[in-house]
């Protein structure tokens, strides 16, 4: 069995875009895991991944609301085909962040994962710590800052793996 994976982070709408581009939405329609990794902005965009998505995976970020931090919090964990992912908005500077976030989800954590999904930056980020957390950022698909497009990543995990990780440019 596999699953696929679409991560997402730093949505910010209404704020940035009015909603997701049609691309997105076709991606979330193929996903089995949505993960959004924080930032929504107002929970109208929650309400819509929710009712669309197969599942539905997230966090709150700095920019959301009481509401949105009510009902998502800090840290989401999911197991998906043995793949144990852990997901937050921020980890701090880039600076040191294998570190960190080793000694927070890494093998020796309480409740260690596999895969750290996180956003904050819209800079997108794939890395592995020297302790084996595979770091995803998946940047922004509607506020691409520095970047020459916004992006959004695909994955697959299967069998205990995460396979298949790829960037997808979301241009306007």
């Amino acid at each position: 069995m596999s699953a696929r994976l679409l991560l997402l982070s730093d949505t910010h709408v209404p704020a940035r875009a009015k909603g997701l581009q049609e691309q997105v939405w076709r991606m979330v329609d193929e996903a089995d895991v949505v993960v959004h990794a924080g930032d929504w902005i107002e929970e109208a965009l929650l309400d819509e991944l929710e009712a669309r998505a197969r599942r539905l995976v997230g966090v709150a970020g700095n920019n959301d609301g009481p509401e949105l931090w009510s009902r998502l919090g800090e840290v989401a964990r999911v197991e998906v085909e043995g793949v144990r992912i852990a997901v937050v908005h921020e980890t701090g500077a880039a600076a040191g962040r294998e570190r960190r976030c080793d000694a927070r989800f890494g093998p020796d954590a309480d409740e260690p994962a596999d895969v750290l999904v996180f956003g904050h930056s819209h800079i997108p980020w794939d890395s592995t710590s020297p302790q084996g957390v595979r770091l995803l950022n998946p940047g922004s698909p509607t506020d691409r800052r520095r970047q020459p497009v916004g992006t959004v990543m695909t994955a697959t995990a299967r069998d205990g793996a995460l396979d298949d990780v790829a960037l997808v440019p979301t241009p306007r």
